[in-house]
């Protein structure tokens, strides 16, 4: 851009998204628009009604210095910090996925369930392992009022993050967090255990896209050698925590439908309804117990009623 001229917005947009084509980054248009949005303050409307309109250069610099780092391989909703997810603007933070439409999937899988449990119980507890964001948990808090969450994590980072959204979203009284591997930690019985678990075999990390695989946290996308050890876990943990006529709604991997499906069915645990994502890939499971669950029996005495 020339320095000899007042930088206006039209032009500004331009150079950025030339510079990002250039680069080679997935749709350049678009991520040249959220960030001149972002840095300016300017709308969509403003960039095509006003393309004329003069920018400040502090607020230029700001958005070429973003154009940058999106150039240099920085996702561009980490440059902004925050994500839409099920209507909800989510921030991020390092040690947190970015959440995806893929695991809205699950969501729209998980609702009708939450929504039948409040419907009979006059509530519905949530448990979100590996809560993240808390992206899964707040979205269907936001959606069944009488449904309340706790936010399981195993890093700080995460858990502040998920407690801030919560709260940004008016949800916070209604959502708690622990920090727990999975179910190390967890008391009590929940109707409804959802999660997005890390589901990458470890082999297969380094090919990866570099954008996940420079800025998306490691120990939220290592599943161990198949890419199915946390699976295991959630289906061995079941018996203590999900309460009767529960569901547990998992992500997966589009290639690991049958042997998730599989771990579940082995602890008792019967697959009742599947969905696809916008790609028409197996993204997510719904799995109820069909009849006591594998090991619940040695654990009843230990656990609270569940109603």
């Amino acid at each position: 851009m020339d320095d000899d001229r007042p930088v206006t917005l039209g032009a500004l947009l331009k150079s950025a998204r030339q510079r990002l084509a250039e680069a080679g980054v997935d749709d350049p248009a678009l991520a040249a628009r959220l960030l001149v949005e972002h840095h300016t303050g300017a709308s969509w409307t403003d960039m095509i009604a006003r393309p004329e309109q003069a920018v400040a250069v502090a607020a230029a610099e700001a958005a070429l210095e973003a154009v940058a780092r999106r150039e240099a391989g920085m996702p561009v909703h980490r440059i902004l910090g925050h994500r839409m997810f099920y209507g909800l603007k989510l921030s991020l933070s390092p040690q947190t996925l970015e959440p995806r439409p893929d695991t809205e999937t699950l969501v729209e899988l998980a609702l009708p369930e939450a929504r039948r449990i409040a419907a009979k119980r006059g509530r519905c507890r949530i448990l979100d392992l590996g809560t993240g964001t808390g992206a899964i948990a707040l979205a269907l808090m936001s959606r069944v009022a009488e449904a309340e969450a706790l936010g399981v994590d195993i890093s700080e980072d995460a858990l502040a993050t998920a407690r801030a959204n919560a709260d940004i979203n008016r949800l916070g009284w209604r959502f708690s967090t622990l920090k727990s591997d999975v179910f190390a930690e967890v008391e009590g019985c929940f109707d409804l255990i959802v999660s997005n678990p890390p589901y990458i075999p470890t082999a297969v990390l380094e090919t990866l896209s570099r954008e996940v695989r420079e800025h998306d946290p490691r120990i939220a996308l290592d599943g161990g050698p198949d890419g199915l050890d946390f699976y295991r876990r959630i289906a061995e943990g079941a018996g203590r925590h999900l309460a009767p006529e529960g569901a547990i709604v998992v992500e997966t991997g589009y290639v690991q439908t049958r042997p998730v499906r599989d771990i579940f069915a082995a602890r008792g645990l019967h697959t009742a309804r599947m969905a696809r994502d916008l790609g028409g890939h197996d993204r997510a499971l719904l799995v109820r117990a069909a009849r006591p669950i594998r090991g619940m029996e040695k654990t009843l005495g230990k656990m609270p009623e569940c109603r």
